[in-house]
Parts: C-alpha cells; structure tokens; sequence
C-alpha cells in the first residue's frame, strides 16, 4: 500500500478465496462452499479469480469441530515453518497445505482476500471480523458492505490486540475476513443464517470488483467493537463450572455490560456481578465452542476507526 494525499492506493485483488468448514460443524460455509464448488456463476466476478475451498475436509465429513486441534489456531510462524514430521496433528498438516496453496503467509504471493466463513451458537447475528485497524483495504469494504445490507446490521469486531492470538486460517491472505453469522447450532443449517452469510459474501464481492474497475472509495468511518479481554466461568478449586451465563446476559450479545450488572448465577442461585472499571460489550456469550477453551464471553469495548480514501494503485 502507498498513501498520497490520504488517499491509500492498492494492487488489484485479482486472487480471492472463499473458505468453508474451517470447522466442520459450522454447516453455513460448508453448505455455501459444497455449492459454489459445484457451480461457481454466483461468485464469478469481472477479473477476479474466486475459489471457494473447503479448509478441514476431515473434519467436515465428521461433522465435527476438527479432528486432532482447533484449525483455526494452527497457522502460527512455529507450525508453518515444521516441515516433514510425520507425527504432526492433522490440522498442522492441514495448515501447512493451505499455506502453501494461498501464501505463503506473509508473502507477496498470497491470495490478496481470503473470506473464512464461520457460524456461532451465540446471538451475535452477522459480524465481520477485521484482523488489522490499519487494513484500509478491508474497513472500506466492511463500510460497503454495511451500507448494502442497511437497515440489517453488521458489526465488526476488531481482532486486533497485543497478547489475544488467533493464528488464523485467513491470516494467509493479505486481506483477511472472518464471516461470523448466528446464533446456529453446531451440525445445523438455519436458512435465514443461511442467506444472511450469502448476501454479505455478494456485497463483498461486488465491492472487490468495483475497486479493480478503478472506483475511488471516499474517506469513511468505521464503528468497532476491539477486543479487550477473555472471560471464564467460575471455578471450583478442581476446575470445575460453578456458575452459568446470568439471564440477564444470555442472547445479549453487543448489549453493554456495566459494572455492577449481574454476569454469572451460580447452580445455587447466587449471582455474581461483572466488576470491571467501565462499560464493555459482551460478544461470543456462552459459545458452545468455547467451553473447551475456558471462555465464557469475550468482552470488547466500541471504538470508531477512520479508513482513508481508497483506489486502485
């Protein structure tokens, strides 16, 4: 990227990649990529090459989140970079696969846009998930995008924080974009979450190829929600769950938490209150998912990004 006169300037996103199945129980992306697979009409774009691929085919023809560890923890420098062990879990092996097809990471030969394609058993409705406050790139197109679903809603939360990871399958790309959509269960496929993923992987695309036409974006600002910190559930000294999503946070996700609000019930009826020093937006409430990874929530506090003006270089 260069930057004259505020305005960022980019190569052409020539080279695209839909990823579905990342986790094999997410049925929304299997479901959309399974089909473009098949036929691609709905995804071809002008100039634009688009592959819809399935991330973790094993975990897919399992119906199960991932067979060996979680895929989308596995692109981190030390897993890419371990090459011909054989006593690796799948999911590295898998790693290092789609690495090679669209990066390498880092690279100038990466895929320009990887979208991942992801459902959520909590209320969060559709989010987009922005990896950099900086991509310009991708805070234009969440705008379009936006815009084009208007009046439904589509948030962004910022994945952007000095100690939270994530490694993630879309972090091959130059331009990452996680598609979150919910509640669904896990081995479900809901059609309204269904088409709401659909038409926001159509608004995306269409504003990929109006950028390689040689449309200039004005500048524009981006509602955020950043995340700040993971919460878990209480535990016992044993490392047990001593406590449940309080009722009144269950489903509220992007509802504001104050401090003082009640966070978690105990299986005795007692209620523990979030004790934080200001307001946080509670997003990923009681994820099914999550359980194994000690989390109950994430919280995450509202900020407005500013993207400069965008055009092709």
């Amino acid at each position: 990227m260069s930057s004259h006169s505020s305005t960022a300037r980019f190569a052409e996103a020539r080279r695209v990649a839909i990823f579905g199945g990342t986790h094999g129980n997410e049925m929304s992306g299997v479901t959309l990529v399974n089909l473009w697979m098949k036929n691609s009409t709905e995804i071809r774009r002008k100039g634009v090459e688009v592959k819809p691929f399935i991330t973790n085919p094993k975990a897919v023809e399992k119906c199960t989140r991932y067979v060996d560890t979680d895929l989308n923890r596995a692109f981190t420098p030390e897993n890419l970079s371990t090459m011909g062990e054989h006593d690796l879990p799948y999911e590295v092996h898998r790693a290092q696969e789609i690495n090679k097809i669209f990066g390498p990471k880092g690279s100038p030969e990466a895929y320009d846009v990887i979208f991942d394609l992801h459902n959520t058993t909590s209320n969060m409705g559709c989010t987009l998930i922005l990896e950099s406050s900086k991509d310009h790139f991708n805070l234009q197109m969440m705008n379009h995008i936006q815009k084009a679903i208007a009046p439904a809603s589509c948030l962004v939360l910022l994945n952007e924080h000095p100690l939270l990871k994530y490694s993630t399958s879309r972090s091959v790309a130059k331009h990452p974009v996680g598609l979150e959509v919910g509640p669904q269960p896990q081995g479900v496929l809901r059609s309204n979450i269904f088409e709401a993923m659909r038409v926001i992987l159509k608004h995306a695309l269409d504003f990929i190829e109006l950028f390689n036409e040689g449309m200039e974006f004005p500048p524009c600002t981006v509602e955020v929600f950043r995340v700040s910190e993971r919460v878990d559930y209480p535990r016992d000294a044993n490392g047990n769950i001593i406590a449940m999503v309080h009722p009144n946070l269950q489903d509220c996700d992007w509802e504001p938490l104050n401090p003082g609000d009640p966070m978690f019930q105990t299986f005795d009826g007692k209620t523990i209150h979030y004790q934080g020093s200001g307001t946080v937006y509670p997003t990923f409430i009681n994820e099914a998912a999550y359980y194994e990874k000690q989390q109950a929530f994430v919280t995450t506090r509202r900020e407005t990004l500013v993207a400069s003006a965008l055009r092709k270089a």
